[in-house]
């Protein structure tokens, strides 16, 4: 199972939701059994774990593939793959 972390502020912006979204999408379309956690928040933690400067930000099994930007599922789903 691909452990996808979506990660952005509280409460949850517009492009936050639309990524967790777009993860959704995604995941629904390559048939992938995937959890996906949305995590609200830009904790000292979490910025030193990934090294984040931006939100949102998409983590695919523990690698920071995108921060600041908003990836399309069809993107996402190259990722996956």
């Amino acid at each position: 199972m691909v452990h996808i972390e979506v990660i952005g502020l509280e409460p949850p912006c517009k492009k936050c939701n639309e990524l967790l979204e777009n993860a959704k999408k995604a995941v629904e379309e390559t048939g992938i059994q995937a959890e996906i956690v949305k995590k609200w928040t830009l904790s000292e933690e979490i910025r030193e774990k990934y090294g984040l400067l931006l939100s949102p930000a998409l983590v695919i099994e523990g690698v920071v593939v995108a921060q600041g930007k908003v990836y399309k599922p069809e993107r996402i789903a190259d990722i996956l793959k």
